[in-house]
C-alpha cells in the first residue's frame, strides 16, 4: 500500500479532515463516540479506492472527497450494526461501540452515520454518487440476509456463496471505484468498467478473508471463527462436494451442533485442508484478482493505475 499512500498521501490527509468534519455532532455523547470511531480507523482501503479511481480519470475534487467520506460513513455504519448483530466486543483491536455503550446506542450511532452520509450527498447534489452508494447498501443488506437464510440448513453451493459475498463485500468496493470515477467523469463506460473492476477486487478480498479462518497467523480473529458462527465459506463448500456422503453429514453436523468444540472444529479444518479446499479457494481468489487487473490495464499507464494495481495485489497478499 506504500505506492498508494505516496500517490495520494496529501489527498488522504485532506480526506481525513473531510471525514472528521462530516461526523461531528452537537450532542456531546454522540460527538464523543464519533471521536472514538475516528481514532480507531482502519486501513482506509475504500477511500483509497475512491480517490485513486478519481485520480485515474481526472483531477480529485470536492465531489471526490465527499464520495470518499460517504463510502467511509456507510462502511462504518455497517460495521457498527454488524457488531450488534454478531454480539462482537472487539473491532480493529479496540472495543466495539456496543461493548462500550451497549446495543441501543450502537444501533442509533449506525443510523446517525448512515443519515450523515445521505445528507452529505443530498446537500451537495451528488445524486449520481448517492445512487451508486445507496445501491451498494441495499446489496449489502440483501447479502447479509441471504447468508442468514442459507445458514439455517447449511446446504448451498458455490453460486449462492458468490451471491452472498458479492452483496456483503464486493458491492461496496465496486461502488467505491464507480463513485470515484463518477466524481470526475460522466462517461458511463468508464464508470461501469470501474464498477466491474471494484467488484472483482471485492470478491478476491472476501475469499482471502475466508481463507484466514483456516490459517495459523494472528489475524485479529480466532482460527475457525466462521465455523463457530456456522458460516459456510468457499474452502468448506468445495470439499463438501467431494467427500463421501457420510463425511459430509458428519461435517455439517459438527458445524451445526459442535461448533464450539475445539477438537471437532479442528477436525473440520483438517478435512478442508486435506481435500484441497484451501488450494481451490486460493485459485478462485487469484482468478478474481486477475480479472480486476485485466480491466485496470485497459486504462493508460500512470502512477494512479500502478497504485491501484498495488492495492489489488495487497488484497490477496496481505497477512491479516
Amino acid at each position: 500500500m506504500e505506492l498508494a499512500k505516496k500517490v495520494i498521501g496529501a489527498e488522504l490527509e485532506l480526506f481525513e479532515k473531510h471525514f472528521k468534519e462530516a461526523v461531528k455532532s452537537r450532542v456531546a455523547l454522540l460527538d464523543r463516540i464519533m471521536q472514538y470511531i475516528v481514532k480507531r480507523k482502519g486501513k482506509q482501503m475504500r477511500p483509497m479506492f475512491v480517490l485513486l479511481s478519481a485520480k485515474l480519470h481526472g483531477e480529485i475534487n470536492d465531489s471526490s472527497y465527499r464520495a470518499a467520506s460517504l463510502v467511509e460513513l456507510l462502511h462504518t455504519a455497517t460495521l457498527v450494526h454488524d457488531d450488534v448483530v454478531d454480539d462482537a466486543i472487539e473491532r480493529r483491536g479496540m472495543f466495539s461501540i456496543n461493548a462500550l455503550w451497549k446495543n441501543k446506542i450502537a444501533v442509533l450511532v449506525g443510523d446517525y452515520l448512515l443519515s450523515k452520509g445521505l445528507l452529505l450527498s443530498l446537500e451537495n447534489k451528488d445524486f449520481t454518487i448517492l445512487t451508486i452508494l445507496s445501491t451498494a447498501v441495499k446489496k449489502m443488506s440483501e447479502g447479509e440476509l441471504l447468508q442468514i437464510e442459507k445458514t439455517r440448513n447449511l446446504n448451498f453451493d458455490e453460486s449462492i456463496y458468490y451471491e452472498i459475498i458479492n452483496g456483503k463485500t464486493a458491492s461496496l468496493l465496486a461502488s467505491s471505484c464507480a463513485a470515484g470515477a463518477s466524481s470526475v467523469t460522466q462517461d458511463e463506460a468508464i464508470i461501469q468498467k470501474m464498477q466491474a473492476f471494484g467488484e472483482n477486487v471485492g470478491m478476491a478480498f472476501q475469499i482471502k478473508d475466508d481463507l484466514f479462518d483456516y490459517g495459523e497467523a494472528s489475524i485479529g480473529k480466532p482460527t475457525g471463527n466462521d465455523i463457530k458462527e456456522k458460516k459456510l465459506t468457499l474452502p468448506l463448500i468445495h470439499i463438501l462436494q467431494k467427500v463421501s456422503p457420510a463425511l459430509k453429514k458428519q461435517i455439517i453436523y459438527i458445524v451445526k451442533n459442535n461448533n464450539n468444540d475445539k477438537d471437532k472444529v479442528k477436525f473440520v479444518i483438517d478435512n478442508v485442508i486435506h481435500y484441497g479446499g484451501i488450494e481451490y479457494a486460493t485459485t478462485k481468489m487469484f482468478e478474481y484478482r486477475d480479472k480486476a487487473l485485466v480491466l485496470l490495464n485497459q486504462f493508460p499507464e500512470s502512477e494512479s493505475r500502478n497504485a491501484l494495481e498495488e492495492l489489488v495485489r495487497y488484497t490477496t497478499d496481505r497477512k491479516f
